[in-house]
């Protein structure tokens, strides 16, 4: 299922549509933990007026220095001090956003909005922050590198979000943090009940996953306590394991022995006296929706004046809506495209100037059964980008309500038409 909507590029100050003049731009400016130092060459790419800049920054990274596939592990972010020399002094609140490569996937970690006073001549020192990254699945008895892909600050001024990205050279950097990966198995998991349910006499078989081969038992609990049903069973050499367990008594969850928490959930029914009146109900199925299906309001963009130089604006992306309630344990992606800038009256056109997006996604519902996560910061262009995601569930529910958006930037040529431009940026989801 594919729904789209657009955002439209207008005519006039604070839409997506630039309009060009000549002259001046006008724009305001769990194991012990292992710490290295790491100097990152970078090319910064910063909002007009500012300069840009390249040189080294000395990257800090705090990680464990052992832990298993598939662990979700603690990470400190010590950026150093840019590279940039800011030309202009003022107060700004800023957010500091670090994609990393952790093996061969790309993650995130986002710093907490941090209030920075810019002085003119001294390079910016952001605090360092505290985040996570997982432990890429089969990397077990290796050695996982993190490496720098790239890093983006979002600074606020009054309302106006300016964003400078930093590159590093080559990308992604050289090694700027590792954690040495356990050759044993991940945790063991129990993962499924066949049935979750039933009377007393029901036999149930117990799934579970990365077990060692060989034989295994399972166990019923009730209020954490075992009740003193047992079976037995079998793991494979994949991991796989299956239990045979007969519920005879009162129970609330089954396990595998020797998994980690949490259990399986397992509701005993209970034989009552009297007349019994069945009642069913059935529940359908709902959209995997994105809204509004009818477009969203123009995104607010600065005009600029051309100057002779390269120059880039930044805007945001009002957040679009998410909701999946299909009932069931399927994921989705959220791609973005774009047409080219385009004046269609005039025939104007700047085919070098690009658009890109730092995704957000966050969860608008607490009763969500999911998460979801934002996509990889990046250029819009008529190849669908993915800009945020919720993962397919297995065995779990997912679904929920989720707005995704994002800051934007335009990054523009040193010479072109003075016109109304525009573009329209669509997400469709599926």
């Amino acid at each position: 299922m594919s729904t789209t909507f657009r955002r439209r590029v207008l005519a006039g100050v604070g839409t997506l549509s630039l309009a060009l003049t000549g002259g001046v731009v006008g724009l305001t400016g769990t194991a012990q933990a292992a710490t290295v130092t790491t100097p990152v060459f970078e090319n910064c790419d910063a909002p007009a007026p500012q300069a840009d800049g390249s040189g080294n920054q000395n990257y800090t990274i705090t990680v464990p220095g052992q832990a298993k596939a598939g662990d979700v592990v603690p990470i400190t972010i010590d950026p150093g001090a840019s590279p940039l020399v800011p030309g202009f002094s003022v107060t700004t609140v800023n957010t500091t956003k670090i994609t990393l490569k952790v093996g061969a996937t790309t993650q995130v970690v986002t710093s907490p909005p941090e209030t920075v006073s810019v002085v003119a001549g001294t390079p910016l020192d952001p605090k360092a922050f505290s985040g996570t990254v997982k432990i890429p699945d089969g990397t077990e008895g290796t050695t996982v590198d993190i490496k720098l892909d790239l890093a983006v600050t979002d600074a606020d001024l009054s309302g106006s979000v300016f964003t400078t990205t930093c590159t590093p050279a080559p990308r992604p950097s050289a090694t700027i943090g590792s954690v040495a990966v356990e050759a044993l198995p991940k945790d063991p998991v129990t993962t499924k009940l066949t049935p979750n349910s039933g009377k007393a006499g029901t036999a149930v078989v117990v799934g579970g996953a990365n077990f060692p081969a060989g034989p295994v038992t399972c166990s019923a609990l009730l209020a954490g306590a075992a009740t003193g049903d047992t079976g037995t069973g079998t793991a494979d050499a994949t991991g796989a394991a299956t239990c045979n367990i007969t519920v005879t008594k009162k129970a609330d969850a089954l396990k595998i022995d020797g998994s980690v928490t949490p259990y399986k959930s397992f509701v005993y029914l209970e034989d009552q006296a009297g007349v019994k009146n069945p009642v069913d109900i059935e529940v359908l199925p709902g959209p995997l929706a994105l809204g509004p299906k009818d477009g969203q309001p123009a995104v607010a963009f600065p005009s600029v004046t051309i100057n002779g130089k390269a120059q880039s604006v930044v805007g945001v992306f009002n957040a679009a809506t998410v909701q999946d309630f299909r009932g069931g344990t399927l994921g989705w992606d959220v791609t973005a495209t774009r047409t080219p800038f385009l004046n269609q009256t005039t025939g104007h056109s700047m085919a070098k100037a690009q658009i890109g997006i730092q995704p957000s996604c966050t969860v608008t519902n607490p009763d969500s059964p999911s998460t979801c996560t934002a996509g990889t910061p990046g250029a819009i262009s008529e190849t669908p980008m993915k800009v945020a995601s919720q993962a397919a569930g297995g065995d779990e529910l997912t679904g929920g309500e989720f707005a995704v958006g994002g800051a934007g930037m335009i990054q523009l040529p040193p010479f072109m038409f003075a016109d109304t431009y525009q573009t329209v940026v669509t997400f469709s989801i599926a």
